[in-house]
Order: C-alpha cells, then sequence, then structure tokens
C-alpha cells in the first residue's frame, strides 16, 4: 500500500498547488472601481446559476444514491455520491476562481501582454490541478477504504460496483453541467450577437447590450465549469475502466493488485509533472502566446515519458506479466503503451489547432467564404467541420491498433490513462479561455484605452483555440476510454454467463455473439447509433430557444428605453441573466436523462420482444459501439467547426485580406456574414458537441451498472 499512499500524496500535491495558485492570483490589482463593478455583476450571476444548477441535479443525485443503495450496496451508493460531489466541487472551485481572475487578468493586460497572460494560465492551472487532483483523490482514497480498511480483495465485485458507481456519479453531474452551462452561455452568445452585431452594429462586450453580463457569465458556467465537471468525468472513468479492466483481465493473479494500481501511479506521476509545467509558461522574446502555453505542454508531456517509466517499474516492473487472452503481456509493454497515449495526445492536439486556429487553412477559408455572402459562409464552416473529422479518427484507429498489438485492451486503457495524466494541464489551457474572454468583455465594457483591448483580444483568440484543442482532446481520450468501458462490459458479461452457479440471472443463457447476422445486434448497432444525433439536436434546438429568448429580451429593452443606445440609461442585465438560468435548468433534463435511460430501454425492449437474454445483451453491447462510433465523429466535427467558425469571425477584427486582396474590417458585410456563421458554431462547439463526451461514457457506464443490478 506503501504505493497507493504516495498516489495520494501526489493528489494532495495538486491541491496544495492550487490553493497557492489561487493566493497568488487574490493578491493581484482588480483594477478601476468600474471594473470591479463589472465583475461584481459577472460573479453573481455566475454562483447564482450554479447554485440553482447543482441544487436541482442534487434530486436527481438522491434518487439516484437510494437506487444505487438498494440495487448494488451502499459502498456503491458511496461511490456514486464521492464521484458526484467531486465532479460538481472541481466546476464550482475553478468557476469561483475564474470570476475573480477575469478582472484582474483585464488589469494586468494594461501594464503587459505577459502579466496578462499569467495571471489568466495561473487561474487556469488552478481548475486544471483541482480537476486532476480531485479526480485522483476520488478514485485512490475510495480504493484505499474498500481494499486497506475494509478488506476486500481487488477483485472483489464489491470493489468493481463502487468504483463503477464512483464514475456513474461524476458522469451524471458531467452531462448536466456541459449541457446546462452550454445552453446558458451560447444562449446569451447567440442571442445578444444577433441583436447587439447585426441590428444595432454595436461591438461586442458593448455595455448598452443588455445580454452582455449574460454572456460573460456563460463564458465562465459553460467553458470553466462545464469543461472542469467534464475532464473530471473522463478522468474518474478512465481511471476506473483500466483498473475494472485489469481486474477482469487478472483476477486471482498474484500481480493483479500492482496491474490495479498501476494506472494511479501513471495519474500520480502525471499531476507533479503538470505542476513543473506549469512554471514553464512565459511569453518569449517572439511574443507568441500560443508558443508559451505549448512550451508547458510539450515540458509535461517530456516529463511524464519519464514518470511513466517509473510508475511501471515500481509497480509491475519491465519483466512479463503473464498471458491474458492468449497474449503474454509484460510490464515494458504497458509502458510503450503509455506512450503511445501521450503521443496520441500531441496529434489530436496539433490536428485540432490546425483546424481552429488563425491564420490556418480552415479558418481562413470559412473567412473568404465570408467575403461571399452568409450562405457560402456557413458552406464552408460545415465542410471544414465534416473534413474536421478524419484526421482525429485515424490517429485514434492508429492508437487502438498500437495499443492492442502491445497488450491487448489493457495496454489501450493504460494508453487512456497516460492521456488523461496530462489533464492537469491541458484544462489549464482550456480554463485559460473563459478568463480571457471575461478580460477583454470587461476592457470593452469599462471603457479601457485600446491598447489594452488589443492585449485581451490576442488572448482572447488564442483561447478560443485553446478550448477547441482542449475539447478535441476531451472527446479522443473519451472515444479510447469508451472503448477501454465497452471490453469491460463484454468482458464482464462473459464472467457472469460463465458463472452461473454463482450469478442466478445469467444461468443456462447460451453464448452470447456480437455477428451482424443477428438482427438485434444489427438493431442496436442502429439505436446506439442514433442516440448522439438525437441528442445533439434536442441540445441544439434548447440554445436556439433560449437565444430567441434573449433576442425578444433585448430588442425590447432597446425599444422600451431609448437611452440605452445614447448611453443615459442603464441595460437590465439581470433580467436577461435570470431568464437564461431558468431557461438552461429547464432545457438540460431530457436530454441530461436520454443516454442514462437508452441502454435500460435496449436491454428490456429487446428482452421483452425477443424473450432472450442472450439477445438483449448483444443488442445493448451493440449499441454501445453504436454511440461510441458516431459519438466520436458528431463531437469532433461539432467542436471544430464551430471553434473554426468563431475564429473566422475574429479574422476580421484586426482586418481580413482576401484573395483579392481587399481588406474587409470589422462591421463590412463580410464580417457580418462571419457573425452568422458563428452563430451556428457557438452551440456546436460549446454545448451539443461537448455535451455529447460525457454521454458517450455515461451509456457505457449505465451498461455495466445494469450487469451488476441484474447479477
Amino acid at each position: 500500500m506503501t504505493i497507493l499512499l504516495a498516489v495520494i500524496v501526489c493528489g494532495l500535491l495538486s491541491i496544495v498547488y492550487a490553493l497557492w495558485a489561487i493566493r497568488s492570483v487574490m493578491v493581484a490589482d482588480q483594477g478601476t472601481p468600474r471594473m470591479q463593478e463589472i465583475a461584481g455583476f459577472i460573479r453573481e450571476g455566475a454562483q447564482a446559476y450554479l447554485t440553482r444548477q447543482y441544487s436541482t441535479i442534487a434530486i436527481v443525485g438522491v434518487v439516484v444514491f437510494i437506487l444505487a443503495w438498494v440495487l448494488l450496496s451502499l459502498n456503491a451508493a458511496i461511490g456514486f455520491v464521492i464521484g458526484a460531489v467531486l465532479s460538481g466541487a472541481a466546476g464550482f472551485i475553478g468557476m469561483h476562481v475564474s470570476v475573480r481572475a477575469n478582472v484582474r487578468t483585464a488589469q494586468a493586460a494594461s501594464y503587459s501582454l505577459p502579466a496578462g497572460l499569467g495571471i489568466a494560465f495561473k487561474s487556469g492551472a488552478i481548475t486544471g490541478m483541482l480537476v486532476a487532483g480531485l479526480a485522483l483523490l476520488g478514485v485512490s482514497v475510495y480504493y484505499y477504504y474498500l481494499t486497506a480498511i475494509l478488506g476486500h480483495a481487488s477483485d472483489d465485485r464489491e470493489v468493481i460496483d463502487a468504483l463503477v458507481a464512483l464514475g456513474f456519479g461524476a458522469s451524471l453531474i458531467s452531462v448536466f453541467a456541459r449541457l446546462g452551462g452550454g445552453i446558458f452561455t451560447k444562449g446569451a452568445d447567440v442571442g445578444g450577437d444577433l441583436v447587439g452585431k447585426v441590428e444595432a452594429g454595436i461591438p461586442e462586450d458593448d455595455p448598452r447590450n443588455p445580454a452582455t453580463i449574460a454572456d460573460n457569465v456563460g463564458d465562465n458556467v459553460g467553458d470553466c465549469a462545464g469543461m472542469a465537471a467534464d475532464l473530471f468525468e473522463t478522468y474518474a472513468v478512465s481511471v476506473v475502466a483500466t483498473m475494472v479492466l485489469g481486474a477482469i483481465f487478472f483476477g486471482g493473479a498474484a500481480i493483479l493488485p500492482d496491474v490495479m494500481l498501476l494506472p494511479l501511479a501513471i495519474c500520480g506521476v502525471c499531476i507533479l509533472t503538470s505542476i513543473v509545467g506549469t512554471f514553464f509558461v512565459k511569453l518569449g522574446a517572439n511574443g507568441s502566446i500560443m508558443g508559451a502555453l505549448y512550451r508547458g505542454l510539450i515540458v509535461t508531456g517530456l516529463l511524464s515519458i519519464v514518470g511513466i517509466a517509473l510508475a511501471t517499474w515500481v509497480t509491475v516492473g519491465f519483466g512479463s506479466l503473464g498471458e491474458v487472452a492468449g497474449r503474454n503481456i509484460t510490464g515494458f509493454a504497458l509502458f510503450i503503451c503509455g506512450i503511445v497515449g501521450l503521443i496520441v495526445t500531441a496529434l489530436i492536439v496539433v490536428i485540432t489547432e490546425y483546424y481552429t486556429g488563425t491564420g490556418k487553412r480552415p479558418v481562413t477559408s470559412i473567412a473568404q467564404a465570408s467575403v461571399s455572402g452568409h450562405g457560402t459562409n456557413v458552406i464552408q464552416g460545415l465542410a471544414v467541420s465534416l473534413e474536421a473529422t478524419a484526421l482525429p479518427a485515424i490517429v485514434i484507429c492508429g492508437g487502438i491498433i498500437a495499443t492492442y498489438q502491445l497488450a491487448g485492451l489493457f495496454g489501450t486503457g493504460i494508453a487512456v490513462t497516460a492521456m488523461l495524466g496530462l489533464a492537469g494541464m491541458i484544462v489549464a489551457l482550456d480554463a485559460f479561455g473563459p478568463v480571457t474572454d471575461n478580460a477583454g468583455g470587461i476592457a470593452e465594457m469599462a471603457g479601457l484605452p485600446p491598447e489594452v483591448r488589443k492585449s485581451t483580444d490576442a488572448l482572447d483568440a488564442v483561447g478560443n483555440t485553446t478550448k477547441a484543442v482542449t475539447k478535441g482532446y476531451a472527446i479522443g481520450s473519451a472515444g479510447l476510454g469508451a472503448l477501454v468501458l465497452f471490453a469491460a462490459y463484454s468482458n464482464d458479461l462473459t464472467f457472469f454467463a460463465a458463472n452461473g452457479d454463482k450469478y442466478p440471472f445469467y444461468a443456462n443463457m447460451g453464448d452470447i455473439s456480437f455477428s451482424l447476422s443477428n438482427p438485434y445486434v444489427v438493431a442496436g448497432l442502429i439505436f446506439g447509433g442514433l442516440i448522439p444525433y438525437l441528442f445533439g439536436g434536442i441540445a441544439m434546438t434548447a440554445v436556439g430557444r433560449a437565444a430567441s429568448a434573449v433576442v425578444s429580451e433585448v430588442r425590447r429593452q432597446f425599444k422600451e428605453k431609448p437611452g440605452i443606445m445614447a448611453g443615459t440609461e442603464r441595460p437590465d442585465y439581470g433580467r436577461a441573466v435570470d431568464m437564461l438560468t431558468k431557461a438552461a435548468i429547464r432545457e438540460m433534463i431530457v436530454p441530461s436523462l436520454l443516454p442514462v435511460l437508452a441502454p435500460i430501454v435496449v436491454f428490456f425492449g429487446v428482452w421483452g420482444l425477443s424473450g432472450s437474454k442472450a439477445s438483449a445483451f448483444a443488442a445493448l453491447g451493440a449499441s454501445l459501439l453504436g454511440v461510441i462510433v458516431n459519438g466520436l465523429f458528431v463531437a469532433i466535427s461539432m467542436t471544430s467547426g464551430g471553434g473554426a467558425w468563431d475564429n473566422a469571425k475574429k479574422s476580421f477584427e484586426d482586418g481580413f485580406v482576401d484573395a483579392d486582396g481587399v481588406t474587409h474590417e470589422k462591421g463590412s458585410d463580410a464580417h457580418k456574414a462571419s457573425v452568422t456563421g458563428d452563430t451556428v458554431g457557438d452551440p456546436y462547439k460549446d454545448t451539443a458537441g461537448p455535451a455529447v463526451n460525457p454521454a458517450i461514457k455515461i451509456t457505457n457506464i449505465v451498461a455495466l451498472l445494469l450487469l451488476a443490478v441484474l447479477a
């Protein structure tokens, strides 16, 4: 248990780092009274929204807790609570810091660009380290409690079910937080842009726009709290899935406890490397903001190679671990699988940055299409969003095949663990985005000099790209993680079927085949494949309804208070915030429950129709594959396409030079066309696409829990 205690210490160190960084950010200058007043509006709105959101989710949580206790065990119910509470805490604390760092970033940017970068990144690092640290602590401490305190063997069903329930708690909170926050932020953003930019012709973040505060609130509850909950869930679920897979493959072997410690040890050392990497994020002589951020990520990745080698050596060694599924697995092969995970991470980051970064071919092509009009902008944006799925999918396929050849499906799990080990640094890059976005808004609303807004705009443009990169990373790791979950499902099912004497429900069930000659398998595959599309469609519709309400409200205020445009009357910011809060809470319930209920409907529906448990389990397994494959493509397409649309719009803010050498400034017809594309891309990249990510995994988690409940 020495290694496990060392892992727990690593998790605690991330909390210590976060506390140090919080203190460092909070002592920074908050700027003028007007800046502080605006920041106060944003802070109050964000806290009010999250409080109401988590109060609503808590009601669902209580019901699930009782069901987990009755259907599984008290330990499973406790695991669910741990996952849910820590997932919510990671998002809430991160948001708490970001709504205080925004005004400090704006003020620091008035001194210099490096100063603004320093505050913004440090605040993002707080969220990143909290996500990684709390997730690692949640899994490792509870595993320690179950094995060292209660005395269960590592492969006991009690331990496995409790860990899976912990992952389910994190997933449930994540899908609610991602979807609710996304509906709020994009309802405000789209509605505010349509009336403010397009109709009234006023700049983004103009204080005369009644939706401006709501837009800035949304950045925090969607991109900070939502992403934190999302990656907390991906981190926890992937580690749990790899541990469960280890328990299945190495069950009863002397090496089992060490095998289950390996994912935890990898995450522990990667927290240390991430902490070191944060100190390398400094603006260089070339003034490249993205270069400064990537320097920290590269240092983290390189140090993690050494860390993974160390984690492998101290847990399982580099020699043979025995034969699993007809394959001799070695510790060295698992180490190489971890390196493959880092390579996959690097490639996905580079590919996503290419498709969403300003000045790159995809974004430039959308900006060029805007010169022709609104329709061509949308067509080219959709084309880029579809094209953007190809390279990440090829990379993921390569990662799956390489790791499977090296160490089977457990090797794939180790690769995913290594990917998620970098979550602290990756989330820091993401949480950097909403802080810089808010800083730009505060600079605009407070009337700071143009050179300050130029610095915050530069930070914000990079923030848009880092948010897209993080989403690509989250989706890629989720796709691989979901595959590991599916492997756990299929192997768990085989285990129960082979032990029908001990688990009567599975007795005399016969062979379970996923052959496409079985019509129930084909039906399950198609049913699973429709879930990401239906889920995304409902989410997009919700944003549209919320945005329409904001448009009506902003128009009403402009009409009833003509002094707003003249600057003699103050907009009612609180009305838009309150309206969106209610809409987001209301709209998130139904789509969030879709991936939870779908596996249950598939299993009992097919069982009822066919009368065969084997057909029902086969259809359920096929539906999981359908969700994984289609969800992966839908999520990548939406997030990359939306990010490209956003930065194509930003290309006009400094003057876009088209293919004919003509410059198009902000406010031109081409810029207005780009705003239309960004309006489509906003719910793509910040609501529907990212929310598909936890939806992919929650279906697999529910399927695993269903196996345990039926046992």
